[in-house]
């Protein structure tokens, strides 16, 4: 009789310590995420949070940055918003914007690292580093890139040779609909890989056309939800499948091309004679025999590349891909654009910088492109380096600060039509206007270290198309402004037709 209870007993038992386990468990730690994430007294007010995921379940996944704009309405310019496990403040308005990145600007140099950054670039590299890593090879790379033509005509004349083999590359669709992403991708890459590699790349490259794709795939997939969750579960994650699996591979396999380039680099690589950025990184690791007392080594290398080269295709193909879809969706604004083209540089010659103070509504609608597609809404990231005090709430250190650029280039107090595609946004009694709510390469000390690459491709790129072309959407085709979230903002997939000018 008893032996035939035992199991009985237990399976009650088990029962029972499930339901008391599991509770148990489960308030233990909300408990523990409770203490460990507690807020300093006076912290700016926020939406309410969950353990462990914070208050990524108030923002729409498809666009995070518009919704959080509710959240600025009721919490006002300096408000939480935890993204997961990481304590995150919002900072919105340019006073604010200011104050952090100019007056109080050594307090907020770091950059917050999730783990799957973390991962990645371990503080190497020049996006993501922070402290003594990042102010060497920050300063390394500004005095490279100027060494290597940032500024001079012979970049120039590199960026121009670029626009003809873009031109040539889109007058071989013919006048048909065609996706430009790679297209662009390729030509905007080839710049940067000129300084970084010291090469080009043609378009019909299949070896150059899969690192492009995994670069492109890499940037998508950073923002998926299995890599959200790695930043929370990395060492249950680490064992399962998903997309943070393949991010990993697609970076390994972006490392390692880069490796190669610098091995083939080492086969005849002179100090006395830097051929670009590789060999003269070379050369200052060089100096360092000891490679503990300094950020120049190896790692360093691959991965400051890769910050160059995903820093100098992305953001500036994403922007021309606005660009050309506006050209397209507006063609009352492409038209007045060529016969600027027209009136200053006619058909006969390239575009170049010197032309640019000549053509306001060119620069009006390259800055208007900018600033609707708003291509990193939230800025880059920084981080409290010491506990500190900002619009009157309590800062502890550690925390991740966002500046709210999406805010800043949508306010109707400052553009009339916010929402519109509209240049005349820049513009004042004809002339070009700069406008002071206006930051698409972020300020201070941690601002694109290639804006003014960027500033002098937009140009040319644009205007050496805009010059050759008039891009109409195809028949039965309809194009929107529609985007996708990812690391960047960039519009959804589309074709267009580019129509030869006569």
């Amino acid at each position: 009789m008893l032996a035939a209870a035992g199991p009985l007993v237990a399976v009650i038992w088990t029962s029972l310590c499930l339901r008391i386990l599991l509770p148990a468990a489960v308030t233990f730690l909300f408990l523990a995420d409770f203490l460990k994430n507690r807020r300093p007294k006076n912290y700016p007010p926020g939406p309410w949070r969950l353990p462990i995921l914070g208050c990524l379940f108030h923002l729409d996944p498809e666009q995070p940055h518009l919704s959080l704009q509710q959240f600025v309405k009721k919490y006002g310019n300096v408000l939480s918003l935890d993204f997961a496990n990481i304590p995150s403040v919002v900072i919105t308005g340019m006073p604010l914007i200011k104050e952090v990145f100019t007056q109080m600007e050594h307090n907020f140099l770091n950059r917050p690292v999730t783990l799957l950054r973390k991962h990645l670039f371990n503080n190497n590299g020049l996006i993501f580093s922070s402290g003594q890593t990042w102010k060497e090879q920050r300063r390394f790379a500004l005095m490279t890139l100027r060494n290597f033509g940032l500024g001079k005509k012979s970049l120039e004349q590199r960026i121009q040779e670029e626009a003809h083999h873009l031109v040539e590359a889109i007058r071989e669709e013919g006048g048909q609909p065609f996706d430009p992403h790679l297209n662009i991708n390729n030509a905007v890459s080839n710049i940067i890989c000129s300084i970084t590699f010291g090469e080009r790349f043609e378009y019909h490259d299949s070896q150059f056309q899969e690192v492009l794709k995994l670069l492109d795939e890499a940037v998508c997939l950073e923002s998926s939800i299995m890599c959200q969750l790695y930043n929370i579960f990395p060492k249950i994650l680490q064992y399962l499948p998903g997309s943070h699996q393949k991010l990993f591979r697609n970076w390994r396999k972006l490392k390692s091309f880069v490796s190669d380039i610098i091995n083939i680099h080492r086969r005849d690589w002179d100090p006395d004679k830097p051929r670009d950025f590789i060999d003269a990184f070379l050369k200052e690791m060089a100096k360092y025999p000891d490679k503990t007392t300094t950020s120049f080594n190896e790692e360093n290398l691959i991965c400051s590349t890769l910050d160059l080269f995903f820093a100098g295709t992305e953001t500036t193909s994403t922007t021309l891909r606005w660009a050309l879809l506006c050209m397209a969706l507006y063609p009352e604004v492409q038209e007045k654009l060529q016969a600027e083209i027209d009136r200053v540089i006619g058909q006969g010659r390239q575009p170049n910088l010197a032309d640019r103070d000549s053509m306001p509504y060119t620069n009006a609608v390259i800055h208007e492109v900018q600033r609707l597609g708003n291509i990193i809404p939230l800025n880059v990231p920084r981080e409290v380096a010491v506990d500190t005090k900002l619009g009157g709430f309590n800062l502890p250190k550690g925390t991740m600060v966002l500046s709210n650029l999406t805010a800043l280039h949508r306010d109707p107090r400052e553009w009339t039509t916010p929402d519109t595609f509209n240049p005349d946004h820049f513009l004042e009694n004809g002339q070009f206007k700069k406008r002071e709510s206006f930051l698409p390469f972020s300020m201070g000390k941690r601002a694109c270290l290639g804006e003014q690459l960027a500033r002098s491709e937009l140009f040319i790129f644009i205007t050496s198309l805009v010059q050759k072309f008039t891009f109409k959407p195809p028949v039965n085709e309809k194009l929107s402004l529609q985007f996708r979230v990812s690391v960047t903002v960039s519009p959804v997939s589309y074709r267009l037709c580019a129509i030869p000018r006569l």
